[in-house]
């Protein structure tokens, strides 16, 4: 078994960066326990908050429970504008009255990508690449079947993403729409967001950006970059749960051009009219369809509060500090093993998570959680290590590497 000499050792000691954390009194408000013992699978799914352990018996005894159906007219109809404006100012950097919560991650990127594909009639094809996350290639190659758009699939080096010069060789004035991740799900590549959205605007195409592995760990200015669309989901850096409701970001400028292609009541004009015909409503509410999950949401609302408190500048300095440190142990003590590192090195092109390779991670990925270490596997030689600042310590960070070393020794020694 290879040891780190004792210099190496220190230097890589997670003691003094958690005692320097400003962030690390974070942890304690995340339900924590059972038979994980390092968790980095954050940018997954994230940890439950113990405030919304505390929230959800009175929310169910009380609002639900006791105010019963007046409580749509008290507060619900509102929490899904409400809650999507305290997500735009946390995370997206997005003036009130342009993001809505409501459907799910797919749901809501049909919705949009249709909706913009109508907004800009007489053009024929669309932009996505081939390591984008699977369901926005498939929404979009269905949609462009349906349609009968051209779909043009940039190829990407997959431990990168797309470039300034990969979208500039495709998009044209024949471009309708460009659909992108800002951080690729594989790698972790952080893309320049202002840059490819300028260059989508350039040749008079709408681009969407698909932020579910930023929002809530890497700061945006969607306002100030002219972003036209986003959805992200909210159960990774947002702390929802599983299959909780995503949010989508309409520009301003951009909402009153959109036809809402699934039109149900609760995206209409006057809700409670119960119409013959639909007229859409004004603003976000527009891009509503059906119920809003209210019952969904109160996780998320707590997490949007934590992040607002932290800041979005301060988590992202412990998440670039975090992912730094998951190199510096990969170097020392899984590259000679022949690990290789699929995430970019330089913090400005990385998002919150660290992708490393090894032909038997599949097997490894398995034995790590049954002693609960807990990353995550992607084909097809992938372990993601995803950290999530407000409740990660480096201290996880070591002792799950540590863990990844010991069984890949004890691959190798078998």
């Amino acid at each position: 078994m290879t040891t780190p000499d004792a210099a190496l050792d220190a230097s890589l000691d997670a003691a003094p960066l958690d005692a320097a954390d400003p962030l690390a009194s974070f942890r304690d408000r995340f339900v924590q326990g059972g038979d994980t013992v390092s968790y980095l699978d954050g940018n997954s799914l994230g940890r439950p908050l113990r405030r919304t352990v505390e929230r959800l018996p009175p929310f169910v005894q009380q609002e639900w429970g006791e105010r019963l159906i007046r409580s749509w007219d008290e507060t619900w109809m509102g929490l899904p504008f409400e809650l999507g404006d305290a997500i735009g100012a946390a995370t997206l950097g997005a003036a009130p009255g342009q993001t809505v919560v409501g459907d799910s991650t797919t749901v809501l990127l049909y919705k949009l990508m249709r909706a913009a594909l109508t907004a800009r009639p007489g053009r024929s094809r669309v932009v996505v690449d081939d390591d984008n996350f699977p369901t926005d290639r498939f929404l979009m190659e269905g949609i462009a079947r349906e349609l009968g758009l051209e779909l043009d699939i940039i190829e990407v080096d997959r431990s990168i993403g797309v470039t300034p010069d990969q979208l500039s060789a495709v998009v044209s004035d024949e471009t309708a729409l460009v659909v992108l991740s800002h951080v690729a799900y594989r790698s972790g590549y952080l893309a320049d967001m202002p840059g490819l959205t300028r260059l989508a605007h350039d040749a008079g195409a709408l681009i969407l950006w698909d932020v579910c592995h930023s929002a809530g760990a890497v700061p945006m200015q969607v306002d100030e970059w002219g972003v036209d669309i986003a959805v992200g989901c909210s159960y990774k850096y947002l702390n929802g749960g599983p299959g909780a409701p995503a949010f989508a970001y309409v520009r301003r400028g951009l909402q009153a051009e959109l036809e809402q292609p699934i039109q149900g009541w609760m995206g209409a004009a006057d809700v409670f009219a119960m119409a013959d015909v639909y007229v859409p409503a004004e603003g976000m509410r527009r891009f509503l369809s059906g119920t809003p999950p209210v019952l969904a949401m109160q996780p998320i609302t707590d997490m949007v509060d934590l992040v607002a408190e932290a800041g979005i500048e301060a988590i992202r300095t412990k998440s670039v500090a975090l992912t730094e440190y998951a190199l510096r142990l990969t170097d020392a003590l899984l590259a000679p093993l022949g690990v290789t590192v699929s995430t970019p090195r330089d913090p400005e092109l990385r998002g919150s998570h660290v992708t490393v390779s090894h032909a038997r991670f599949r097997e490894v990925t398995a034995a790590l959680w049954r002693r609960g270490i807990i990353p995550d596997f992607r084909s097809p030689d992938g372990l993601r290590i995803g950290l999530s600042p407000l409740s990660t310590s480096f201290a996880e960070v070591r002792l799950g590497v540590d863990a990844i070393r010991e069984e890949l020794e004890r691959e190798t020694a078998v």
